[in-house]
């Protein structure tokens, strides 16, 4: 019988080789589960990223490497970057509320209401101030003030105001909301004594005579032009004011010094040795507890905070949805009587083109906007104008006087109505007044023309048109 040789060499190769394709096709297999687990499970494996402070370098704010074999094999693998709402979009937007809170005056009525947009790609900063009197359809109640809608929110379940108010907004403003934050009087006060304090620019001098005080009373604030530090309490007081003189006393003034204070805390929280570490970000929620609600996870305000380290600070893009004769909105009442704040064209498209558009637009930049030409000064100082106050609001004939001083008008007599209080106001035209000047005054004052002068009023025989103020009246 024949024997055949046997290649001992050639066998030993084959199976060599056999073995490192089987190492390999194996190695394949075990990646290619791994890879599509991610893709079916993004959702899962970022539910798993550090919701711990401790977890997180304090100077990178990085996720700590994790120990092992399945801890590298996963940093490998895996992005351990949450994926922020709207980044894909390159446009994430964040709903910024401000209330009182429990033991005030309507605790859950929004004084402050900011979208606040960013633009990852080119890391730029908006904040779109929405006023609190806007009338808004909210579901369930009608056409009311929009500053309703977390108050409403929050009648209906514990801490889902902000949800309704997002809603709303969204809606409104066709925009997409993807994280809100809520903090009432106390956590605003607390966030910036934690940081020891912000930095304010005050564009101008104010006094304010009517600053809400205990029992229901008022007191007098004050605060002086040029740059100061706020510590939590003087803070909360400059962002209320409602009330000021010197073009102080509007919503619009009050949106941009809202603004001005959230820039100086960005700006102060994110330096060094401040706000920008995780175990000080986590000791501030877990010390405000419920006078913060924000549907950010901790590792998205982690994220959050590395992404603001890079914002372009000195061009943050501002709009003010505001009333005025180039602003967006009118006065107006709603079904139930209300004062309310009503678009010009009486929808809102030209308002959610600007919000669209304000990363493109540079109409919509204060900063980029081009001073217009100064047109020539037209002077109504020719007549006399005559207000009474028929509130009980202290100073406010006061108030109007100066505002009607600063559009060019002349204000002879201030006083209290004979009757008080006076529902509605009105102006009574008693001398010879240009219609010229007829609607000067309707543009600076939003307020009716009356043709009929009641009997409880009275005026000077040299009187030319006598103002009315009433509740309704909006400063």
């Amino acid at each position: 019988m024949r024997i055949e040789p046997v290649n001992f060499l050639a066998d030993g190769t084959q199976r060599a080789s056999s073995k490192k394709y089987r190492r390999v096709f194996f190695i394949f297999i075990v990646f290619g589960i791994l890879y599509l687990s991610g893709c079916v499970s993004e959702k899962f494996f970022l539910g798993n990223l550090p919701q711990e402070a401790a977890a997180y370098d304090p100077v990178t704010l990085e996720p700590l490497e994790r120990k092992g074999f399945f801890g590298k094999m996963r940093k490998l693998v895996f992005s351990q970057e949450p994926h922020l709402a709207g980044k894909k979009k390159d446009r994430i937007n964040i709903l910024l509320l401000g209330q009182g809170g429990p033991g005030h005056d309507g605790p859950y009525l929004t004084d402050t209401i900011i979208i606040a947009s960013i633009k990852p790609s080119t890391k730029e900063v908006a904040m779109i101030s929405i006023p609190r009197d806007l009338a808004v359809d909210i579901p369930k109640h009608g056409i009311r003030k929009i500053n309703h809608a977390n108050a409403f929110g929050e009648s209906a379940n514990y801490k889902q105001g902000p949800e309704l108010a997002k809603k709303v907004i969204e809606k409104t403003f066709d925009i997409p909301i993807n994280y809100y934050i809520r903090v009432d009087f106390r956590a605003f006060k607390e966030i910036i004594n934690e940081i020891d304090g912000i930095t304010v620019d005050v564009e101008r001098t104010f006094t304010d005579q009517e600053y809400p005080a205990p029992n229901d009373e008022f007191q007098t604030v004050h605060f002086s032009q040029g740059v100061q530090q706020m510590n939590g309490t003087k803070a909360l007081t400059f962002v209320r004011s409602r009330h000021g003189n010197n073009n102080e006393g509007s919503d619009f003034a009050r949106s941009k010094r809202q603004q001005r204070v959230l820039l100086a805390i960005k700006e102060k929280a994110l330096s060094f040795q401040t706000l920008a570490n995780p175990l000080k970000i986590q000791s501030i929620i877990q010390t405000l507890g419920s006078n913060i609600v924000t549907n950010l996870a901790f590792s998205d305000i982690i994220t959050m905070t590395k992404l603001a380290k890079n914002f372009d600070i000195d061009h943050i893009t501002t709009l003010n949805i505001a009333s005025g004769p180039e602003g967006f909105l009118d006065h107006g009442k709603n079904e139930r009587g209300e004062y309310v704040l009503i678009p010009k064209e009486e929808n809102f498209d030209r308002i959610n083109e600007a919000i669209e558009m304000i990363f493109e637009k540079k109409e919509y930049k204060e900063e980029n906007t081009s001073p217009r030409p100064k047109e020539p000064t037209v002077r109504y100082d020719n007549i006399n104008i005559e207000i009474h106050n028929g509130t009980w609001r202290a100073g406010l004939a006061a108030r109007t006087k100066k505002t009607l001083l600063e559009n060019t008008f002349h204000v002879s007599l201030i006083q209290n109505s004979k009757e008080r209080p006076i529902e509605e106001s009105y102006f009574y035209v008693a001398g010879e007044v240009s219609p010229n000047t007829i609607e000067a005054l309707k543009k600076t004052l939003p307020i009716q023309q009356s043709f009929t002068l009641p009997t409880s009023s009275f005026s000077t025989s040299t009187t030319d048109i006598l103002i009315i103020l009433g509740e309704d009246f909006l400063e």
